[in-house]
């Protein structure tokens, strides 16, 4: 299964020793749920050094970081590609692209996501087959070879390179958030027949019905996110959105009375469609600039890859 070369750590100076031999850009990372935010790409060795030591010495992501994991960094475009199973069965998903940088231009601290959007233009019908007969079907015989009957869904983060060859960044044992809620706004299909087929063992005799239009969802957080953010803000403008075509996904929303307030780094996640992806992004928007709280805060640009593949 192609990925990136790498070596895990649980002692401090041997993992020090790494980066040094190894040079950066290098990604550091927690080997555990650390809320999607385990994950620093360092451009410098003392930046990677400092992630290395606030893992294991400081305890930064408290038992997700007792091991680490340094890889090589990897240059390319990322894709989530999300698959169900019962085990003998393979389904994909719509494909989809989430934005991990907390600023434009996809710079800043990493966040567990700040926007999404399906689908991912840089899957393409043949990128696709490969990345079933190369990751997700051997990860399946895989864990079959252990004993593993898996049954779900499985999430393949993949780092696309400049000649096309798919690489796995992570996996994981659910959907994505916030790819997700694109993907749940083009789903035609009934999601809890689907499961229930998985549960029966009788995906062989489903497909999936999706929208053929695109849907991009844009994350607004609470300012400060992904460190120290204030909760317990009124989310104003939450009426106005009634009407224009989309959905808007609460996060870390909870009811005070008869106002909604913010409990959340990742508050809401405002999703558009459109015939194109450019057209999803207006209709977020347009969505998105009606909603306010005190130090909201979102990126203004998600979806901007596949928008300039269309111009």
């Amino acid at each position: 299964i192609p990925t990136a070369a790498y070596q895990s750590f649980t002692e401090l100076e041997p993992a020090l020793a790494y980066i040094r031999e190894q040079g950066a850009p290098i990604v550091v990372k927690a080997d555990g749920l650390a809320a999607g935010k385990g994950v620093i790409v360092a451009t410098t060795v003392a930046e990677a050094e400092k992630a290395a030591t606030d893992m294991l010495s400081a305890g930064t992501f408290g038992d997700a970081g007792n091991r680490i994991v340094i890889e090589e960094f990897l240059e390319g475009e990322e894709a989530s590609f999300i698959v169900m199973t019962d085990g003998k069965t393979i389904l994909p998903l719509a494909t989809s692209q989430d934005h991990k940088a907390r600023d434009e231009g996809d710079t800043g601290p990493n966040t567990g996501g700040m926007g999404a959007y399906s689908p991912a233009p840089v899957v393409t019908a043949e990128l696709e087959k490969r990345i079933m007969d190369e990751v997700i079907q051997p990860t399946l015989d895989g864990l079959a070879a252990d004993g593993i009957e898996y049954l779900g869904f499985l999430y393949a983060g993949l780092m696309i390179s400049s000649d096309g060859t798919p690489k796995v960044l992570e996996f994981n044992c659910r959907f994505g958030d916030p790819e997700t809620q694109p993907i749940m706004a083009r789903l035609n299909s009934d999601l809890v027949e689907l499961c229930q087929a998985a549960i029966d063992g009788e995906l062989a005799d489903k497909s999936i019905d999706w929208d053929p239009r695109a849907a991009l969802g844009v994350v607004m957080a609470a300012g400060g996110y992904p460190s120290n953010y204030r909760k317990g803000d009124r989310i104003n403008g939450l009426p106005n959105v009634i009407g224009i075509e989309g959905k808007v996904f609460h996060a870390g929303t909870a009811m005070r009375g008869d106002d909604v307030v913010t409990t959340g780094g990742r508050v809401l996640c405002v999703v558009g469609l459109g015939d194109t992806v450019a057209a999803a992004r207006d209709a977020a928007y347009a969505r998105v600039e009606r909603i306010s709280w005190d130090n909201v805060f979102f990126r203004r640009d998600i979806g901007h890859r596949a928008i300039a593949r269309e111009e």
